[in-house]
């Protein structure tokens, strides 16, 4: 049956797969270039944490193909809704990265304006932007605008009940709405063994009607077909759909966490061996579409972006104390009133 996930996960550069036509090398390229670029952005900004510059960053290392593969698969009309660890995802889509990196500073909620980068701001809680994605997908699909949402989530928000609920609300209403959903085998340090006994985590769309898909989540070439797939059936108004990326995170959950704690050095290497940028250029070189000068060009530029990253983060922000009290409110309430009053006093008592 057409709606239900192959047995095994989606691959392509290494196995041809008739369902799913290899994207041509141009795009691949570009692919590779924001994965190499991303990548180096991620750990700029890991460094940074560790200068005191950022209170906290989720590494992304791993995941480039998964990042990379769902800001270029939607258009500038279409809508991003990310999760916490999806920053590389951002800078592919094109926002300002030092915008992005506001949240992980403590500078402000969303450093990066919404509406015109139709990009959601970058979700912690679990699950919770999945309902927001249905909910403007729906609306997009009111409206006639022709807009797809893709929603980025983990592993771990598929054991929320906000993503099904909107697993069954997108289905009920064929939202235009695609659910990527990446797994990289732990929620912070649980083991997928412990949260789900599916066959895959793709299978749990098929209970709410909805169409789904596995795929390796490091082979970039696939991830981007699937995705492509998936965003077809969505713009199409044939309803969501929901792809799970078989991917691993190879750095800690954040810089707080330990994650020698809860799995071994042998699993890490393992996926090591299956590093999405590796397995790309690998195959882009034995085609004939890259060669060391590339290689070497891309990696100058990645260089040259976080070094650009590094110098424009040292800025210290201009802050206004009394911006704790703005959009809480339409109206702000007796005791806003007196605590601003109270704030105003306190800076003319300096």
């Amino acid at each position: 049956m057409e709606w239900l996930p192959s047995s095994t996960p989606v691959g392509l550069l290494e196995q041809p797969d008739a369902r799913y036509p290899v994207p041509e090398p141009p795009r691949l390229l570009a692919a590779y270039r924001a994965m190499v670029v991303g990548r180096r952005f991620d750990a700029q900004a890991t460094t940074l944490t560790k200068q005191g510059r950022l209170a906290v960053y989720p590494s992304s290392r791993g995941q480039e193909a998964c990042q990379v593969g769902a800001a270029l698969s939607i258009g500038a009309q279409d809508w991003l809704f990310p999760t916490y660890r999806d920053s590389v995802a951002l800078v592919t889509r094109g926002i300002d990265p030092v915008e992005v990196l506001t949240l992980l500073r403590g500078d402000w909620h969303c450093g990066y304006d919404v509406p015109s980068t139709r990009t959601a701001p970058q979700c912690t809680p679990l699950a919770t932007q999945t309902l927001h994605a249905v909910g403007l997908a729906h609306g997009e699909a009111r409206k006639g605008s022709g807009a797809v949402a893709l929603v980025l989530i983990g592993d771990g928000a598929t054991s929320e009940g906000d993503f099904h609920e909107a697993l069954n609300f997108a289905a009920v209403f064929r939202a235009p709405v695609v659910f990527l959903v990446q797994n990289n085998g732990y929620a912070i340090s649980v083991p997928l063994a412990k949260q789900s006994a599916a066959p895959s985590l793709a299978h749990k769309g098929i209970g709410y009607g909805v169409r789904s898909e596995q795929v390796d989540g490091n082979d970039a070439a696939a991830v981007l077909s699937v995705l492509d797939t998936a965003v077809a059936h969505a713009r199409s108004g044939a309803g969501p759909f929901l792809v799970e990326a078989h991917t691993y995170r190879m750095e800690a959950h954040t810089n707080a966490d330990d994650a020698g704690r809860y799995r071994s050095a042998e699993e890490v290497e393992r996926w090591r061996q299956r590093d999405p940028i590796d397995r790309l250029e690998r195959h882009l070189r034995a085609a004939g579409h890259l060669d060391d000068a590339a290689v070497e060009r891309i990696g100058a530029e990645a260089e040259e972006f976080a070094a650009q990253v590094r110098e424009r983060v040292q800025d210290e922000p201009s802050t206004d104390p009394e911006e704790l009290f703005r959009h809480v409110y339409a109206e702000p309430t007796p005791q806003l009133r007196e605590q601003l009053a109270e704030l105003r006093a306190e800076q003319e008592a300096l």
